[in-house]
């Protein structure tokens, strides 16, 4: 579906479910996280329930999307406000000075961005004449909105604004800008029209983006150019472009307005990277939310971690270490584990002495098949890519597993390179796909298995995987067994709770 997609999904299931009468809500609609490609950590249970390194106990995402919208809803007339469950909007404003969403058609948030950022963003064309860059807030008209565009694009299209002083003549207090979306509002009229376009559709047969394919039929300044333009699509189909014309033709003439937030910061958490840079490193969003390095864990004196690392309601053992720039997450290490520099480990339990690498990806998954429960744990490097896909068997050694070729690792795992590797029906195949986990019967005895594989590669030694189930993550997620993985994490909170009360009758 996409998140557009769930958009339209989502207004036929309020109308469904309330009939007239959700004219007049005020609805928060948040996108949970789709397959978190860049993120696998978060896959199974969506981005929108990823665990937080403050709180005690941690708050989710959740949590904090709905603190930092809860003065919303008083300054909103009914409609629908749009927001991703992967992105953080900070912002102040002066005493005097209100967020209010009360416009017919789109009301979009932009905030300043360097012009690196406006390339993996929309990007806000405003009109020069409805803003002047001061005041912590402004109401602005927007000429166009532009999907991910290149430098060039942004300053062919106005979209380049100066922020500082240049009347000095001190070119060192002025630079560069654009301003870049995050969440939107639009009003129930807007709303009605979308619904009715999906129910004359029928069923959707590609993929939507509430951003690009909603956004940029907006404004006086938009054409139809974009509707052919496929490069930041995840899945290519032939009716995208029928779909994006018909929603072109749909909201043109729309009214489009921007709310400018001059001090506010966009932090997006959706990468691997991403996700280490904000929780563990001097970063500006962990300066602003006062992001602990150990939030709701046990954790003895004995067991060595660093200020620049994050442990998330985990247990720890002593003489454990965690290296900096790691996250630990709902899991367990033991005695004798030794996690490397700028690593995550997500759900896993390991009970038995290891070095685990840096620059690792380690997550465990609860699977459920043919009524039987069973642990897969998934291990990548933390920089691969797996989004990346070849359309050839014979291009499978450009796919990288932790700095070897994907053909490299097979023949040291014993695993016939064919057609049957992967589970996707598509004509791409790539890590994603591919069926190399093995199903176990203990959490532990997966992370042990994972590691083995991990080895193998690190030391380019042989290590059977034949006997097993071997799973993609594509399929991990079509099996995934939600209970048992949330089972596994109110374990550890209780353990955790009954600590901390032994704790407190010792003082």
């Amino acid at each position: 579906l996409g998140n557009g997609g769930s958009t339209l999904h989502v207004l036929q299931y309020l109308e469904d479910l309330y009939g007239d009468q959700w004219t007049s809500f005020t609805v928060l609609l948040i996108h949970s996280g789709g397959y978190s490609q860049r993120l696998p950590s978060a896959s199974a249970l969506g981005k929108i329930f990823m665990a937080l390194p403050f709180g005690d106990p941690v708050y989710q995402m959740l949590e904090l999307k709905l603190a930092m919208y809860i003065d919303l809803p008083p300054h909103m007339k009914p409609g629908i406000l749009v927001t991703c469950s992967d992105d953080i909007e900070l912002y102040s404003t002066g005493v005097t000075e209100t967020i209010t969403l009360d416009k017919p058609g789109f009301t979009a948030w932009a905030h300043p961005s360097d012009l690196a950022v406006g390339t993996t963003h929309g990007v806000f064309v405003l009109d020069p004449s409805s803003f002047s860059g001061k005041g912590g807030l402004e109401y602005a008209s927007c000429h166009r909105f532009l999907h991910k565009p290149d430098v060039g694009t942004m300053r062919q299209s106005g979209a380049v604004c100066v922020r500082g002083d240049r009347s000095s003549g001190d070119l060192g207090m002025a630079s560069e800008c654009v301003y870049t979306d995050s969440i939107f509002y639009m009003d129930h009229h807007t709303a009605k029209k979308l619904l009715m376009f999906y129910r004359q559709v029928g069923t959707l047969c590609c993929e939507i983006d509430a951003y690009g394919d909603f956004l940029q039929a907006l404004g006086p300044g938009a054409t139809p150019d974009y509707t052919k333009n496929t490069s930041n699509v995840t899945k290519g189909d032939t009716r995208l472009v029928e779909v994006r014309q018909q929603l072109y033709s749909l909201l043109r003439g729309t009214a489009f307005n921007v709310i400018v937030l001059h001090n506010s910061q966009f932090y997006h958490i959706g990468t691997t990277q991403e996700y280490l840079f904000h929780f563990t490193a001097e970063s500006k969003l962990r300066f602003e939310l006062d992001l602990l390095s150990v939030a709701f864990s046990i954790l003895p004196d004995t067991a060595e971690t660093s200020d620049r690392s994050s442990i998330i309601q985990s247990i720890l053992q002593p003489r454990c270490v965690v290296g900096p720039e790691s996250v630990v997450e709902y899991s367990r290490i033991g005695t004798g584990v030794s996690v490397g520099q700028s690593t995550i480990i997500s759900g896993s339990c390991i009970d038995f002495s290891v070095d685990i690498p840096s620059n690792c990806f380690l997550s465990s998954v609860s699977v459920k098949i043919n009524d039987q429960v069973g642990h897969v744990t998934v291990v990548f490097g933390a920089g691969d890519d797996l989004k990346k896909g070849v359309e050839l068997l014979s291009d499978i050694h450009l796919l990288q597993f932790f700095g070897a070729s994907l053909a490299d690792c097979l023949d040291l795992w014993s695993v016939e390179a064919s057609d049957q590797l992967f589970s996707s029906e598509n004509t791409s195949w790539g890590l994603w796909t591919a069926r190399i986990f093995p199903v176990c019967s203990t959490l532990s005895e997966s992370v042990r298995m994972a590691l083995k594989m991990l080895n193998s590669v690190q030391h380019m030694s042989p290590f059977k995987l034949s006997g097993f189930q071997l799973l993609s993550v594509e399929e991990i997620l079509t099996y995934k067994n939600v209970e048992d993985m949330l089972k596994f994490r109110k374990q550890i909170y209780d353990e955790i709770c009954l600590q901390r009360q032994k704790d407190k009758s010792d003082c």
